[in-house]
């Protein structure tokens, strides 16, 4: 009895079984996709500078696609276009189901923020980016909590991938402190100091070290545009619109609010992939920021 490919069962529903090898065979995803490594659908093209300020063809929004099931993540990535949004592939659905939906998203067009969050030695961290980076993926994130040699050593590994390939430098991104922590955690932890105060410490021992930006908190954001200036990416997560429930994040904000605090990306979960439209909801997002692809 023959195995069942991994990757058909992960396959949208309505796209025909094998679709993704032929695909990923002849560099295309479908009849309506792109080619592999096309500049989005409505978007331009990602500049290889990096730290360049994001512009209206650039998607501010970043859709966590944070499911346990692979073929629920695909079946609404298939119902997106990647001139409104980048996608974000974190743990759970990276450990259950491994790159091959990273690919198949990136075949399709889509900004794949691949946010797994290394922290490691130096050298474990360094080989682990270098593979993130050979998948394609427009951006990656380490943990600033790791130290300026860990840091650096993921800076020469991405960097080296792209040389190697010949391609546009993934945005590489450190965490400074998760969003679902407060002031209290970080006393729990034996941090000197606000949440605030530690993610500014965080964020510039990662701008020192070489990397394009942090992911924190919108609420810290103006602190830190000050301090790290315009080409300084800031990815903010606990984004959420106003009236939405607020989980189990602990310093939320709104998408207009992180924007006008200074913020380049939002990633925003839950408020898109749960609501009854997530087309709807990611569109009436982008409209409220005045980015209509």
């Amino acid at each position: 009895m023959a195995t069942p490919d991994p990757v058909d069962r992960m396959r949208p529903p309505g796209r025909p079984k094998g679709a993704y090898r032929s695909a990923k065979r002849e560099g295309t995803t479908s009849a309506a996709g792109p080619p592999q490594g096309a500049r989005p659908l409505g978007g331009a093209a990602r500049s290889d500078v990096r730290g360049e300020h994001t512009s209206p063809s650039d998607p501010r929004v970043i859709v966590a696609l944070d499911f346990a099931s692979p073929m629920r993540a695909l079946a609404l990535a298939d119902r997106l276009d990647p001139a409104a949004c980048a996608l974000k592939v974190g743990k759970e659905m990276f450990v259950v189901a491994g790159p091959e939906p990273v690919r198949w998203m990136v075949a399709r067009g889509f900004r794949v923020f691949l946010d797994l969050k290394f922290h490691d030695i130096p050298n474990t961290v360094a080989q682990a980016c270098a593979a993130a980076a050979r998948l394609g993926v427009w951006m990656l994130n380490v943990h600033a909590a790791g130290g300026t040699a860990m840091l650096s050593a993921a800076r020469t590994a991405v960097d080296a991938v792209a040389a190697e390939q010949g391609g546009p430098k993934p945005l590489l991104i450190a965490v400074t402190v998760l969003t679902s922590l407060g002031d209290a955690d970080m006393r729990d932890t034996g941090m000197e100091g606000t949440a605030a105060q530690q993610a500014l410490r965080l964020a510039r021992l990662t701008a020192g070290s070489g990397l394009d930006g942090v992911v924190c908190s919108a609420q810290e954001a103006p602190a830190l545009r000050t301090a790290l200036g315009p080409r300084f990416k800031l990815v903010t997560p606990g984004i959420r619109p106003a009236g939405s429930v607020k989980d189990d994040q602990s310093r939320i904000i709104t998408p207009q609010a992180a924007i006008a605090n200074g913020a380049d990306y939002l990633v925003i979960g839950r408020p898109i992939t749960q609501a009854q439209d997530p087309v709807g909801a990611l569109a009436d997002i982008n409209e409220s920021l005045g980015a209509v692809p």
